[in-house]
């Protein structure tokens, strides 16, 4: 906490969260902690000498959340089809864009509000949205509400809770165990990969046990 408020990190926050939410909502990277980040931005700004002011945060976050969206909404239009046939990278699966696709074809219009608030989903839905060509002046109104409720309205939880005494008072604690929940995603994947890795192995080493303990005898 004191490098965040009273070094010169602290004035890498608003551009770090503002580049994160555009990086997430925008170019197609959903592995982020948008939700926690947002969190956090408001608790820092809830503290005594914050690293930027809650009257800056919320209206900066409000309109990146809506740019990145209609960023992919533009990749959606131009390019959204060939992502259908993009093979698996590590930040890339093609079962984001499917289960996407098949949360918008359950909710509609109003996806563009709900997906904000559901990882992955938020990432996908606007590049959905542009490739199934969905009226923009729709898609913005929508994406307006979206921006606001999300963008503003988690930014303000983290402000309204850091200003309460227990959390102000354990505020570093709290910071770590969001950072803690944020990368914990990551490190179950990278460990079931790992798991996986060593199981197959173990499994076609009795696979080749249970062929040759089967093999006739001459």
């Amino acid at each position: 906490m004191h490098l965040l408020t009273e070094t010169w990190l602290k004035n890498a926050v608003l551009p770090a969260i503002l580049a994160i939410v555009f990086i997430e909502t925008g170019l197609l990277f959903p592995i982020l902690p948008g939700d926690s980040l947002l969190f956090t931005g408001g608790l820092l700004a809830a503290q005594a000498n914050p690293p930027v002011s809650i009257w800056l945060l919320l209206p900066a976050v409000m309109v990146i959340a809506f740019a990145g969206d209609q960023s992919g909404y533009w990749i959606g239009r131009a390019i959204g089809p060939a992502l259908f046939h993009k093979e698996d990278t590590r930040f890339f699966k093609k079962h984001y864009v499917t289960e996407t696709h098949a949360f918008f074809e359950k909710h509609g219009p109003k996806t563009i509000i709900l997906a904000r608030f559901v990882p992955i989903v938020r990432t996908f839905m606007p590049v959905l949205a542009g490739v199934s060509k969905m009226d923009y002046r729709k898609f913005v109104a929508f994406d307006i509400v979206g921006a606001v409720l999300w963008g503003g309205g988690v930014t303000v939880l983290g402000y309204f809770l850091g200003n309460v005494a227990f959390i102000r008072d354990h505020v570093e604690a709290i910071f770590l165990l969001i950072v803690l929940v944020s990368v914990l995603p990551g490190i179950v994947a990278v460990a079931k990969k790992l798991l996986n890795r060593g199981a197959r192995p173990a499994a076609r080493q009795e696979a080749e046990l249970t062929v040759s303990t089967n093999e006739p005898t001459r």
